[in-house]
């Protein structure tokens, strides 16, 4: 049975995530058991660690913005957010999100992916400022507040999954032109960008639609509740 202890990490992440425990603190402490129960000491389990975030920048890069991005959570870039949203008297969820969401296709298109995302701008300022835009039809419940933050994540995915095809060097792009080159067809990078262009276009239109339908949604709701 000794051979399955390596996998008590899988448990604490299943579990920490059923709790809503933090995240961060969740994962680390599954990759230390993992390493301890496999029968590596502290320092060594410490020194694979350090060596995977040293052969991958892009790994260091997320270690080192998640604690920075809670120290400003901790002292109120939340609240901050929702205050700035708060002082513009036209703004809607549904406008919020549709700027963001034209935000995140352009520099994706560029090839800035890393510019934007869930631990770096949706979480800490683009769902705050969603709910404290929604909170002006009246008081949200559980579930209208999870939806506007579902909402808030998926703009994000929306548009950085269907603006990054537009950028000739993305690695999905190569991916295909690989895949298709093996299978006898030949088309150059920048053909399958072009054709890219039009598919974010109707994703930007599609889901910018479903944004709108959510501001009409929230004002049902508050002119419902008024007697």
């Amino acid at each position: 049975m000794t051979h399955y202890l390596p996998l008590i990490g899988i448990l604490i992440v299943i579990v920490g995530f059923l709790l809503r425990l933090n995240p961060l603190a969740v994962v680390a402490a599954a990759a230390l058991s993992t390493g301890l129960a496999a029968g590596r000491s502290l320092v060594d389990v410490i020194s694979i660690l350090g060596k995977a975030f040293n052969d991958s920048r892009y790994v260091t890069i997320i270690w080192i913005a998640l604690p920075v991005i809670g120290l400003l959570e901790h002292f109120g870039l939340r609240q901050q957010a929702r205050r700035v949203i708060a002082g513009f008297g036209k703004a809607t969820t549904g406008r919020l999100l549709l700027a963001y969401l034209l935000f995140r296709q352009l520099t994706a298109a560029l090839g800035l992916n890393s510019i934007a995302g869930h631990p770096q701008t949706v979480r800490p300022l683009v769902a705050p400022m969603a709910e404290a835009a929604a909170e002006r039809s009246g008081p949200l419940d559980e579930r209208e507040r999870e939806r506007v933050k579902a909402m808030a994540a998926a703009t994000d995915n929306v548009g950085n999954f269907f603006g990054e095809d537009i950028f000739i060097a993305i690695s999905s792009i190569l991916l295909i032109v690989g895949f298709l080159d093996q299978n006898g067809i030949r088309i150059a990078p920048l053909q399958l960008s072009v054709w890219a262009i039009p598919t974010a276009i109707f994703a930007f239109l599609i889901h910018g639609a479903r944004l709108l339908w959510l501001d009409r949604t929230l004002a049902s709701r508050k002119a419902d509740a008024e007697p």
